[in-house]
């Protein structure tokens, strides 16, 4: 009996060690913050490893974010608007700072959203409005991937795939170079994926369309057509 029960203590114990947990946030000197992961680095396995996640996270996100609040505590009046007011009226962003906020502003806002596209056991389908839309500007949810994955295939250099709904009220693939975004235009996006190497070379090295594929697999649809009625 003492050692079933010793056997089973170890057993529980290794199951709370290893059960996905959010990731934390790093704390940053500014008005923006590091966001936590809604799930454990590991939870996209083995679709995005768990190295490349932590990496994007607290590295290349991380950074964005400080260099982001380097450049707006140069300017007081600048430290109570949100990255969203920031990002679409750049004109009025004072030159100086101007392509660091373009830069790292948008490479803030963009993983922001990213981290939310994503989930552990996704990888479904739109529904709802969404998936209607969709059908009625692509042909079928198989057309639309294909559409969206040579978008994504065919951004030379660095940059992202986005799908939007433009002012027209029409679903449409774009992609954007760098850091920039559709919010920069005053169009918040749908669903968006990074295609920089950083988010993808470790496991797939120079096989970005392998990446695309896999992907899908983690896409968290059920919140993305959540999500849209709001920007519906």
């Amino acid at each position: 009996m003492k050692k079933l029960f010793n056997f089973l203590s170890a057993l529980l114990s290794a199951t709370l060690i290893t059960m996905p947990r959010p990731v934390k946030a790093l704390e940053t000197t500014g008005p923006f913050k590091l966001p936590d992961l809604p799930y454990s680095y590991d939870a996209l396995e083995p679709y995005i490893d768990a190295q490349t996640m932590k990496i994007h996270h607290t590295g290349h996100h991380a950074a964005y974010v400080e260099k982001l609040n380097y450049a707006v505590n140069k300017y007081p009046e600048l430290k109570g608007k949100t990255i969203e007011e920031l990002l679409s009226d750049l004109n009025k962003i004072p030159k100086e700072i101007r392509e660091e906020i373009r830069n790292n502003g948008g490479g803030h806002y963009n993983h922001s959203l990213f981290w939310t596209f994503m989930g552990k056991n996704k990888g479904t389908a739109p529904t709802g409005k969404l998936k209607e839309d969709i059908d009625k500007a692509f042909g079928s949810f198989d057309n639309f991937k294909k559409a969206f994955k040579e978008a994504a295939l065919n951004r030379f250099g660095s940059g992202w795939a986005w799908l939007i709904k433009d002012s027209a009220g029409n679903l449409k693939i774009l992609s954007t170079p760098n850091q920039d975004s559709p919010i920069m235009i005053g169009i918040k996006p749908i669903l968006g994926l990074d295609v920089w190497e950083h988010a993808y070379y470790l496991k797939y090295q120079n096989k970005r369309g392998d990446y695309i594929d896999n992907w899908w697999n983690v896409v968290n649809w059920q919140d993305i057509s959540k999500n849209y009625k709001q920007i519906n």
